[in-house]
């Protein structure tokens, strides 16, 4: 075991070590670097990886050492601005405020602060602009304070002052000074010990050569074959390394492109809309009544600016209207109230990313299938689960023979692939029917969690945008998956760049649950 420690010793430890043991098991980094002619740092350095293997302990001891700052040595050798007025009051007893720089000699700028000191001493008290010196301010006269001793002390010392050398005395003067910019300065002096441990001592015993050793290979050696009588130091791979924190791509963004990547893996093609909607589109074509609470102003982000937005080709907006209204040609009773055509033209920052399906039935003729991803955007309250804006994926399915079933099957297949168990329970949506919302069993917390929304579109959807094909929908949040995946339970770790935390996550990483 020793072989092997000595053996993986770069020859800096090993003269180290050696300067230690030839001065008893201890000694100061300046004489081991005077007897080994190495500088300091390559001491210092040397005894840090020393220590680390527990061959040494480095024994630190700090020193607060007292200096004069700036003004202290002004004040040194001149007199605190205070005493210089309690000489100028001696001699007129009292003296305006006014008057005090000229009589006294002190720079304007001090005044102020040398009356708050002379009257925190006691030596003069102040009424309506007047300054009268006191009885103890005539006895303080004959002697210095503790604040002016410990300056004088600190100017006249011909060795270092430490904090822990002063007397009580000399120490009650520092609490007063240390109040005072730039008078007195206390810095930190740090002085080192080497010790050998019982291990380096037992290596010491052992023994070990001092030779040069060969880390790296030149050609010349290689050339003439000198290398094959060089002495190689030994590798330490349990030895400490660099933490290398290499770029990467987003959690957030990664779980976003493992989606898309099974989406288009799946066949379907991928559509983008814009985050500034209509409510034609939001609401209204996806059979949303215009006085339905989801477009209330605590759930939508109404724009001022445009405020209104173009509609489409009158015939459609017409169909829609109709719809809403009575059920238009699809045999529905409607809503029963009277659609407002100003209503659809208001914008609004997008609820969901299912306006992009509806714009894309409208242009595209089945069969098709259809995905979107995209930012949304409510009017929520931020806590640790909810978010104003955040991200949706949405997908449409439109064919002769698409039905329900088929609808579960793909999300089915789609968590799988993301590693997840899912099942379905009935729900409402007021665009589909029937409709369900998808759940995910969680196997750590043995319970289910809600992660979005699918059903098939209700044929108020589809008739005004022409298509006579069954169409099957979804909409899954995606913010909600990545907390899951990532072990995470407050949602706005996703957008709060902690770096801490970013650096800790691998560059590449699989959280299936299978």
């Amino acid at each position: 075991m020793l072989e092997k420690i000595i053996n993986e010793m770069h020859l800096y430890e090993k003269k180290v070590l050696k300067a230690l043991g030839e001065s008893g098991g201890q000694a100061i980094p300046e004489d081991v670097a005077q007897s080994t002619n190495l500088d300091i740092k390559q001491v210092m350095s040397a005894a840090g990886a020393l220590e680390s293997k527990g061959i040494i302990e480095i024994e630190r001891d700090v020193e607060e050492v007292l200096s004069l700052g700036p003004s202290g040595s002004t004040y040194a050798q001149e007199g605190l601005p205070e005493r210089k007025i309690l000489e100028a009051l001696h001699k007129d007893h009292t003296i305006h405020m006014k008057d005090l720089a000229q009589k006294s000699g002190i720079e304007p700028s001090e005044v102020k602060i040398a009356i708050g000191w002379i009257m925190k001493k006691g030596w003069a008290v102040l009424d309506k602009g007047n300054v009268t010196i006191t009885d103890d301010g005539e006895n303080a006269l004959a002697k210095p304070g503790i604040d002016e001793i410990l300056l004088k002390t600190i100017m006249d010392s011909t060795k270092i002052l430490t904090l822990d050398g002063l007397s009580n005395s000399l120490n009650e003067g520092f609490q007063l000074l240390k109040k005072r910019k730039g008078l007195i300065n206390l810095n930190k002096n740090s002085s080192y010990t080497l010790v050998t441990t019982k291990k380096g001592q037992d290596i010491l015993d052992h023994g070990f050569q001092i030779r040069e050793e060969a880390t790296q290979l030149t050609h010349e050696q290689l050339k003439t074959d000198s290398w094959k009588n060089l002495h190689y130091r030994g590798y330490d791979i349990q030895a400490e390394h660099p933490l290398i924190f290499p770029g990467k791509m987003h959690p957030l963004q990664r779980t976003i492109q493992e989606i898309r990547r099974i989406f288009l893996n799946l066949g379907f093609n991928e559509s983008r809309g814009t985050v500034l909607e209509s409510a034609f589109w939001n609401f209204d074509c996806l059979f949303q009544p215009q006085d339905h609470a989801a477009r209330e102003m605590q759930d939508t982000f109404y724009v001022k600016s445009p405020q209104s937005t173009q509609l489409p080709a009158d015939d459609l907006v017409g169909r829609v209207g109709q719809a809403h209204e009575d059920g238009g040609q699809t045999g529905s009773e409607g809503w029963g109230y009277q659609w407002d055509v100003d209503v659809a033209r208001q914008s609004v920052l997008r609820t969901h990313t299912t306006c992009v399906s509806a714009r894309y039935l409208a242009e595209n003729e089945p069969p098709l299938k259809m995905f979107s991803v995209g930012r949304v955007f409510r009017r929520e309250t931020i806590t640790y689960k909810h978010l104003p804006e955040f991200h949706q994926v949405e997908g449409i399915v439109a064919a002769e023979e698409i039905n329900f079933k088929n609808l579960l099957g793909i999300l089915k297949e789609f968590y799988h692939q993301l590693g997840f168990e899912v099942r379905f329970r009935p729900a409402y949506f007021p665009y589909t029917y029937l409709s369900t919302e998808c759940e995910i069993y969680l196997p750590e917390k043995e319970s289910w969690i809600e992660l979005g929304g699918s059903g098939m579109f209700r044929p108020e959807v589809l008739e005004p945008l022409g298509i006579e094909t069954p169409v099957a929908a979804f909409g899954l949040g995606i913010e909600r998956l990545a907390m899951i995946r990532l072990g995470i339970k407050d949602i706005r770790m996703l957008y709060q760049s902690d770096l801490g935390w970013l650096r800790k996550l691998p560059v590449t990483q699989t959280y299936s649950q299978k």
